[in-house]
């Protein structure tokens, strides 16, 4: 029986794939380059470095983050009247008419989370310099990689250019100081993003993974009686409801995962038909008001001849929803086939395409946040938020729930074993 208690390092590491549970046995280089799977080709490691550059971006991003809040983002001028509004009072108006939860969400998603990200980079930045643990990092450390699908101010940044087009046919448009700081602070969030690699980040915290003896690379982590910590990179014995290292929660094969997300899956379903049979917002000008539902203002924007925001609107809002359901039921379903053999790279590029483009599908609630925190003249024109608007946010944070619960390694459990063969890990820049 191979001892499957950790030991001291060796020259090379043995990661477990968090996407196919291959065992990989990757030789530590520091070249910058990815080291990936080399059965589903999921980025396992970037060597740990010494890196100054990504708490200077996550800083840099913080202070535009703080100017964005301290001036005005657009404002418009029509006949005479004029108003500008702030990055808050895309929230702040949503709640002011009767939509505290949508207020919450877009204040969360935009600038409470990132903060707290970019915060959280700071400060284990700080304590790796420190060359101690400062108090909360290892806590920090644990959050990050669960905080990256909800930061969402790239979105918003898009959203607001499709809030231009819309805006331009109504009234002159200036975009103001906050514009800039704001596209600027959710481009170095983006980049802070892709530069964190949480394997590499835990290794800098704690030093190199320990490696259980008799570990075999080329055969699943599960076949060997182990399980891979997703965050960490950490093997160790099945068994284990935390990481030894870092304390994570350990997720073998749930037995209920793909109830789970079949539920998800339905609860968005449901959620669909409310959010486009009800007004996504209510114009209201001199006591006339005109409700308007998703697929009626692609209809606008089409009868305007602005054919490529239709289409953007109509692909995030539409097609991305519901391709995401068909694509998420499709994955169950494969998770779920005994003895059926699947092109298992297209079931990859579907899934991480899936898990990647739903959070997209907010530009639509992010425009109506503009519009509405824009357009308030009293009687003269008054935008307010409708309740399909906050039902649309319900089947995009559902199907996004679904994806991240799904987990890809019950497709490749069902398909042959791999082979007993070590297998090389392939790298990338």
């Amino acid at each position: 029986m191979p001892d499957k208690h950790p030991r001291p390092e060796r020259p090379h590491l043995l990661l477990a794939c968090h996407e196919c549970d291959l065992v990989s046995d990757i030789m530590i280089r520091q070249d910058g380059e990815w080291h990936q799977c080399p059965r589903c080709r999921h980025a396992l490691l970037r060597p740990a470095q010494n890196d100054q550059l990504t708490p200077a971006l996550a800083f840099t991003a913080l202070i535009l983050l703080a100017l964005s809040l301290a001036f005005p983002y657009i404002a418009f001028e029509q006949s005479g009247l004029e108003r500008a509004m702030t990055v808050t009072d895309a929230a702040s108006e949503l709640a002011i008419y009767h939509h505290p939860l949508l207020a919450v969400i877009v204040i969360a998603t935009i600038i409470v989370i990132p903060a707290f990200y970019l915060l959280s980079v700071c400060w284990i930045h700080l304590s790796l310099a420190a060359r101690q643990h400062l108090p909360g990092s290892l806590m920090l450390a644990r959050w990050l990689p669960r905080l990256q699908p909800w930061m969402m101010a790239d979105v918003f940044a898009i959203a607001a250019l499709v809030s231009l087009v819309k805006i331009i046919a109504m009234a002159h448009v200036q975009l103001l100081e906050a514009f800039w700081t704001f596209t600027g602070y959710a481009l170095l969030l983006l980049i802070t993003v892709t530069r964190m690699n949480t394997i590499s980040l835990w290794q800098r915290l704690l030093g190199t993974l320990l490696q259980p003896l008799g570990t075999r690379p080329g055969l699943t982590a599960q076949a060997q009686g182990l399980i891979g910590c997703a965050w960490c990179g950490q093997l160790q014995p099945l068994g284990q409801h935390h990481c030894l290292r870092c304390s994570s929660p350990l997720h073998e094969r749930h037995p209920f995962t793909l109830q789970r997300v079949w539920a998800l899956l339905i609860t968005s379903i449901i959620a669909c038909f409310p959010a486009h049979l009800y007004p996504i917002m209510v114009t209201t000008s001199l006591g006339q008001s005109d409700p308007s539902t998703i697929i009626g203002g692609v209809m606008l924007f089409l009868d305007h001849g602005d054919w490529p925001i239709a289409l953007v609107i109509f692909t995030a809002s539409v097609l991305v929803p519901f391709g995401k359901i068909f694509a998420i039921s499709w994955l169950c379903i494969a998770a779920s086939r005994r003895n059926h053999t699947l092109d298992m790279a297209s079931q990859m590029r579907l899934y991480r395409v899936t898990e990647w483009i739903g959070r997209w599908s907010m530009i639509d609630v992010f425009v109506v946040a503009i519009i509405v925190g824009l357009f308030q003249l009293g009687n003269i024109l008054t935008i307010e938020p409708g309740f399909g608007g906050l039902a649309f946010s319900a089947v995009v944070i559902f199907t996004m729930l679904a994806a991240l619960q799904f987990d890809p390694r019950l497709i490749w459990d069902q398909q042959q074993s791999p082979t007993t063969s070590p297998l090389k890990p392939e790298t990338t820049a």
